[in-house]
Formats: structure tokens, sequence, C-alpha cells
């Protein structure tokens, strides 16, 4: 099962493209990372990890803002020396908030299958805590995170897929130790209930952004199949929580 996919990135290690030709947007950072390190896992091949390693560093220093520690979707709005760059009404800068959801989960599950000893694992963990904490405190009242992290005003509510994103990583972070329980935790408990109140009385899942590549509006009968990924992905590290929390309490 594995050989079709081993010979698929194969050819990508032995024809190469930077980061940030191959990943040119923010979204590709939760698409391949984590399979390439999850490759390296399973065959005990290094090279996956440092193939993955390589373009993941220079898609950040293309797209990550240091900042504001945040990435922009994609080259389009990147605020270039110039001025150059796409900006909000308000005049702040576009940051989308499932394009970010897309790489701080995308960091999750490339550290679940990351060696301990990799050398620049460190790099990850610090890229995770600096992204989380400057997501945390972009976070609504209501326990949400609108479409436009800068620029939160023309959303009266929250999106669904970014917040799961952010909810899961932020719990996953928390559950392995990589953040502190005592700054996240309520920002966990916040999302958590906010998202099941996105929940309508058939199931569904509600206000979560339309395919696209910034922030747009949202309404309660938009859903898709990311969103209640990211939905079901938080639920995941919530149970995970719930049960380290009884384990403790025995």
């Amino acid at each position: 099962m594995l050989e079709p996919i081993k010979a698929r990135i194969d050819s990508l290690i032995a024809d190469p493209m930077p980061g940030r030709v191959d990943w040119w947007w923010c979204d590709a950072l939760y698409m391949e990372p984590p399979l390439l390190a999850r490759l390296a896992h399973v065959t005990g091949e290094q090279k996956y990890l440092d193939y993955m390693n390589g373009k993941w560093w220079d898609a950040y220093d293309f797209l990550y803002d240091k900042k504001e520690k945040l990435f922009y979707r994609d080259d389009r709005y990147r605020i270039k020396e110039d001025g150059s760059g796409r900006r909000e009404a308000d005049g702040s800068k576009v940051f989308w908030s499932r394009g970010n959801g897309w790489v701080l989960a995308g960091i999750a599950r490339v550290l679940q299958y990351m060696p301990e000893h990799y050398p620049a694992r460190q790099q990850y963990i610090e890229l995770f805590r600096q992204m989380a904490y400057r997501i945390a405190s972009l976070q609504d009242e209501d326990g949400l995170w609108r479409p436009g992290l800068l620029y939160p005003d023309p959303y009266p509510h929250g999106e669904t897929s970014g917040s799961g994103f952010f909810c899961y990583a932020m719990a996953w972070g928390v559950n392995t130790g990589i953040l502190e329980k005592e700054i996240y935790l309520p920002v966990i408990q916040r999302s958590w209930k906010a998202l099941n109140d996105c929940v309508n009385k058939d199931g569904r899942l509600g206000w979560v952004q339309q395919i696209g590549a910034a922030p747009d509006k949202i309404s309660e009968e938009m859903t898709e199949v990311y969103g209640v990924g990211a939905f079901l992905l938080a639920g995941s590290e919530i149970i995970k929580m719930q049960r380290q929390k009884k384990e403790g309490s025995e």
C-alpha cells in the first residue's frame, strides 16, 4: 500500500522545488508536511523529514509575518517592502482564520510523527507556541474566531472551520505539554462550547466559510466537510483531555 505514495514522493525528492514555489499557499502546510512526517515514521527513512523540513522553512520565510506571528494565505496578501499587497478595508493586514488554522493544525500533526531527536523539532515547537499565543489573543468573546483575524468587524458571528482547527491544535498542545494549561485551557473551553453551539438540532455544523482564499461572508446554513473534520479533530483532543483529567483524579 505504501509503494505508490513512496514512488511519488521519491520522484519529488529527486527533482525538488523550493517550498515557496511548491507550497506557495499556507493551506499547503497542512496538506503535505504531515504526510511526509508520517511516511518517515512508518518507513524509518529520515529523507522524507529532511525534504519536508527544507521546504517548510522556505515557505515560512515567504509567508510568515514575524511581527504579527501569523501566516499570509499567499503572495497576493503578503505586504512587501514597497508597501504593496492586499489589506482589509480598515488598512490592517489580511490574515485568514482558516488559513492560519491549517498551519497551526499542520504543525501539530507534523510533531506527532517527528522524532524527539530530530534536529529541527524545537523550531517547530517554538513556531507552534508563537502562533498559538497570538491566535489565542484574537479569540472573540463568544469563543470563536472571525474569518479575518485582524479585522473582525464585518463578521458578527464566528467562523467554525478556522475555530475548529485552533481548538484542536491548542487542545493537542495542552495534552502533550507543549502549551501551558493555565493559559490555554480557558481558550479551549470557550471555543469548544461555542463550536458545539453551532451544531443545529439535526446535527449539522453551521457557520463554515465556503471554499476560498481569504476572509469572506458566512451564515448559519453554510457547512463543509473540512469544517466538520476540524470539529471532529477538536473533539478527539477534548476526549483525551477529559480522560487525562479522570485518570489524574483516580
